[in-house]
C-alpha cells in the first residue's frame, strides 16, 4: 500500500529513531549514512526507503546508481547493511511494505554485505512484495562470542602459538603500548603513517575514515591503540565499542617490525581492555576471511549479496537473466 502524503510524513518522523534488530552497530547510525552521502558514496542521490505496517516503520538507506537502479548505502568500510525499525508492531509486514513501495521507483536493487541473520527475512519480504530475488554468499564474517567467558577463560581457548608469542614478546619489553579512548590528531597522523608503511593497500578514503573516527569519539565509542618501538609508531588499530560489542575497523603494522610482533601485542592489549574494562560480550572483526582472524575469533558465518529485480520493469529483465544464469552455472556472484 502506497499511503498518502500524511502517512509518508508520519513514517519519516517515526524513522528518526529507527534501529536494527539485535545489538547496535556504528553502521546503523544516522550519522554514518550522512557521512557516506557527504563523502560521495550516495551515487546520483541518497534514498531512504520507507515502509510501515501495524505501528512499525522500516527504513533502508540506499543510493541510486542510475535511474531505476538502487543499491545499499555502503562502502568498503561497512560491516553490514540491514533494515532499521521503529515501533513495536509487525516488522516483517513493514519491511514487505517498504519493498512494495520501492517497486514504484526501482527496477533493480542490490544489497551487500547482508548479515547471515538478516538474509532470510529480507529475501522473504522482497519475494512477498513481488520481486525476483537472487541471494548468494559473498564474503565472510569472523566474530568472537564470549558468552560466559572472562578474558582469561577466552585466552585459554586461543591457539598455543598465539599465546606463546604474546608471552615471549611481552617479556622482552621492546614494544610500548598506548591505548586511547578519544580522538587525538597527532595519534591519528601516527596511524596514517603506520598504514602507509604497512602491507595494506592504499587507504580507500582516508578523509571519510578520519571523519568517522572523530564522530565516534564524540559519541564516546572510540578506541585506538598504538604500539611503539624506540618511540616510533610501528602498529596501530582503530576500534569502536558500543552496546556490548567491540568493532575492529582498521589495523596495520610496519613490515620491518614484525620480529617484535607489535601488531599481535597491540591486539592482545585491546582485546583485554575491551573485555575487562568495556565489558563487551562480542568482538566483530568485520568482513573478510583473513587466516589470522581465526586465531582471535570463535565464530564464523557468511555474508550475503542480495539482488532483486522488479518484474514489472523491462529494465530489470536483462540483469535478472544474467543473474540467474550465474546461479545455473554455479557462480556465487
Amino acid at each position: 500500500m502506497e499511503g498518502n502524503g500524511e502517512d509518508r510524513a508520519n513514517d519519516k518522523a517515526a524513522a528518526q529513531g529507527a534501529r536494527a534488530a539485535g545489538f547496535a552497530s556504528p553502521f546503523d547510525q544516522p550519522h554514518w549514512f550522512d557521512l557516506l552521502a557527504a563523502h560521495g558514496f550516495a551515487g546520483e542521490c541518497r534514498h531512504d526507503a520507507l515502509g510501515s505496517a501495524a505501528n512499525s516503520v522500516a527504513v533502508l538507506p540506499l543510493r541510486r546508481d542510475k535511474p531505476g537502479h538502487y543499491a545499499a548505502l555502503t562502502c568498503w568500510y561497512s560491516f553490514a547493511i540491514r533494515p532499521l525499525y521503529s515501533g513495536p508492531g509487525d516488522r516483517a509486514a513493514a519491511l514487505r511494505d517498504l519493498f512494495v513501495r520501492l517497486r514504484a521507483q526501482a527496477a533493480t536493487l542490490t544489497l551487500y554485505p547482508v548479515p547471515d541473520a538478516e538474509q532470510a527475512g529480507i529475501v522473504a519480504a522482497m519475494r512477498a512484495a513481488g520481486w525476483w530475488v537472487r541471494a548468494s554468499r559473498a564474503g565472510d564474517r569472523h566474530w568472537l562470542d564470549l558468552s560466559e567467558l572472562d578474558h582469561d577463560g577466552w585466552w585459554a581457548t586461543r591457539p598455543g602459538a598465539l599465546r606463546s608469542t604474546v608471552q615471549r614478546k611481552a617479556k622482552k619489553g621492546v614494544v610500548d603500548i598506548q591505548l586511547l579512548d578519544r580522538f587525538d590528531p597527532g595519534s591519528w597522523v601516527a596511524y596514517e603513517a603506520v598504514y602507509a608503511a604497512s602491507w595494506k593497500p592504499e587507504e580507500g578514503h582516508p578523509a571519510l575514515l578520519r571523519a568517522f573516527a572523530e564522530a565516534e569519539s564524540a559519541r564516546g565509542t572510540f578506541r585506538m591503540g598504538l604500539a611503539r618501538i624506540d618511540g616510533a609508531a610501528v602498529a596501530a588499530q582503530f576500534w569502536t565499542v558500543e552496546d556490548g560489542t567491540a568493532f575492529i575497523h582498521k589495523l596495520a603494522h610496519v613490515e620491518d617490525s614484525q620480529k617484535a610482533s607489535p601488531g599481535t601485542l597491540l591486539s592482545a592489549a585491546l582485546f583485554r581492555h575491551a573485555i575487562e574494562v568495556d565489558r563487551v560480550c562480542r568482538v566483530d572483526f568485520g568482513t573478510g576471511n583473513d587466516a589470522y582472524k581465526r586465531d582471535w575469533m570463535n565464530r564464523h558465518e557468511p555474508l550475503w549479496r542480495i539482488e532483486a529485480f522488479n518484474r514489472a520493469r523491462i529494465a530489470a529483465w536483462g540483469p535478472a537473466i544474467r543473474a540467474f544464469a550465474r546461479t545455473l552455472l554455479g557462480k556465487e556472484a
